[in-house]
């Protein structure tokens, strides 16, 4: 089987086999049907892949990763909070990803700026600076000043990006279809919900108006902070391929000194925006996916903005609540119950093993006590997610996702303050976090009052019913508790072999007591009624042993394709 190239489909298949290969996945190659001649003379199968937890393995594959291209370098930045998947070695090089490439020219700006909007550009800003403040895979950034005398920041979106992404796509898509289907590796990880979730996040970040909305929403947020500040959108310069939104003046976070912070007090900075990321994550179910210390910026007026909201992830309330239980379980030293949590949360594959995971998370736990106010909220998830990679147990995205942005977080704060510790702010925001939680909106206070009056109207017919029943003799209790239906077919097929065995000894019994009889009628000198009797023996029991040999195998089969889809 041969994946169906054409056209430019030939190189990008030929970058993702050299890639697999030379990183130790040649495996997927075959199996998915890749051509083994596309693959370059250099790259030898059977080189030490992803587990042999090298810094120089690691290092080179994030510097394939940049050389492949934009979707590569946002598909490793995803991998980068994996860290069920792939050994810290490579976690920490994918987070070193830099996705920073050529400026393109301004003249193209100008056109997709115009083009967009829908104006010229001197009749939309009074300046517009042709050199751009940054330049990224996916867009680069300007500064400007409209009209109305407000500065602001314009990101234009990369030309012939959306072409580039969408056929990278494809190939990553065809590629994971075939390595899930005809690969223990795909069927055991699943690339193709990896790759969903990716899709969708880089989706986000392709259209400009969903970080729009994002920096609205986050900017309501953070109306309650004294110290926060998120850059508010102009609507009416916004597409889906330039965002302009307001020019924040300050310095990232990393930029400022030991000396430049002597001259500000920083802990009421790190407790509110610490605050703020805990109730955004674990009460409204939103998630700024990358919060590391570059996304942050130390305003004039001592404040910390919030920048580059591309990245946000939804947290579902399911998850709010076991992260909450989590955060709770570990700050009271409770390693079994931060197991039967994490279990829970989880997706346990065939390889997983209950008792060294309870075992090894309660020592990870009991361990993490004993840091005391040393604690790293984000570094613990980050361990726990881990941990259920080595046991078996897949983790949902999402913890990763919270365990790596508070990770950042951590940093953040501990470059401002390094006095700071995550573990006491956590302890003294469980309250708010609680009251976030058990709060009900006015939607699920009319769904549950629709619910309730339905349960009520119906209840006297049903129970009129269930009594009606037990009064006649006729109320039935069903079980679930087996497949009855192929409970019996196995014992009907034990039965079978069983009374098909005894019928044939009981022939051969009989057949060895008629050689003594007296016949003329012989085949091969013996009687040939007993002769007869035993060939009809012979053949049944033949027929009897490939009749068990190929039913048992079919249901071998089925059995293992069963759990296969399970996991």
């Amino acid at each position: 089987m041969k994946l169906p190239l054409g056209g430019g489909d030939a190189g990008r298949y030929a970058d993702l086999a050299r890639l697999l290969v030379k990183h130790g996945r040649g495996d997927l190659v075959s199996g998915a049907g890749l051509d083994e001649f596309l693959v370059e003379e250099g790259a030898v199968e059977g080189e030490a892949g992803l587990d042999d937890g090298s810094e120089a393995r690691a290092q080179a594959l994030t510097a394939d990763l940049e050389r492949m291209g934009p979707t590569y370098v946002k598909l490793g930045q995803l991998l980068s909070t994996r860290y069920d998947l792939l050994p810290p070695v490579y976690t920490t090089a994918l987070q070193r990803l830099q996705d920073s490439v050529e400026e393109f020219p301004f003249e193209q700006v100008k056109e997709i700026v115009e083009s967009e909007i829908g104006a010229q550009l001197r009749h939309l800003f009074t300046s517009f600076d042709e050199e751009p403040i940054g330049s990224a895979s996916i867009g680069q950034v300007h500064r400007a000043v409209t009209r109305s005398g407000r500065e602001v920041v314009v990101k234009v979106q990369r030309p012939g990006i959306r072409e580039t992404v969408r056929d990278d796509m494809e190939a990553l898509t065809r590629l994971t279809e075939l390595a899930d289907k005809h690969t223990d590796l795909g069927r055991r990880y699943g690339f193709g919900r990896l790759l969903a979730h990716f899709r969708r996040s880089l989706a986000g970040e392709l259209d400009y108006r969903r970080e729009a909305a994002n920096l609205v929403r986050f900017g309501e947020l953070a109306a309650a902070y004294e110290h926060l500040v998120v850059p508010q959108p102009l609507p009416d310069y916004c597409t889906s391929r330039v965002l302009t939104m307001d020019y924040v003046p300050g310095k990232k976070v990393t930029d400022v000194t030991k000396l430049g912070l002597t001259s500000i007090d920083a802990r009421p900075l790190v407790e509110e925006l610490f605050r703020f990321y805990l109730h955004t994550i674990l009460v409204e179910g939103v998630l700024h996916a990358d919060p590391h210390p570059g996304n942050i910026l130390l305003t004039d007026d001592s404040r910390l903005a919030l920048l580059d909201l591309g990245m946000v992830a939804t947290v579902s309330p399911r998850i709010q609540d076991r992260i909450v239980k989590l955060l709770l379980a570990i700050s009271d030293g409770d390693g079994e119950e931060a197991a039967l949590v994490l279990a829970g949360m989880g997706h346990p594959l065939d390889t997983y093993d209950a008792a060294a995971f309870r075992d090894d998370v309660s020592h990870l736990v009991s361990s993490t006590v004993a840091m005391g106010s040393d604690l790293q909220a984000g570094g613990v998830l980050v361990e726990l997610s881990r941990l259920s990679g080595v046991h078996g147990l897949r983790p949902p995205a999402e913890m990763s996702m919270v365990g790596k942005a508070l990770l950042n977080l951590d940093q953040a704060t501990v470059h401002l303050d390094p006095s700071f510790a995550p573990a006491e702010a956590i302890r003294a925001n469980v309250a708010d976090i609680m009251r976030g939680g058990l709060a009900v909106s006015a939607g699920g206070v009319i769904a549950s009052a629709i619910e309730a009056k339905e349960f009520a109207s119906q209840l006297p017919r049903r129970a009129n019913r269930i009594m009606d029943a037990l009064a006649d003799g006729e109320l039935t209790f069903r079980v679930n508790a087996i497949d009855e239906e192929r409970a019996l077919v196995v014992a009907q097929r034990l039965v079978n072999r069983v009374t098909i065995g005894i019928v044939l000894a009981a022939t051969i019994v009989g057949a060895a007591l008629m050689m003594q009889v007296p016949t003329t009628a012989k085949i091969l000198d013996y009687p040939a009624i007993a002769m007869v009797f035993f060939v009809i023996a012979a053949i049944g029991g033949a027929a009897l042993v490939i009749w068990v040999a190929l039913t048992d195998r079919k249901v071998a089969r089925e059995s293992r394709d069963g759990r296969r889809r399970k996991a």
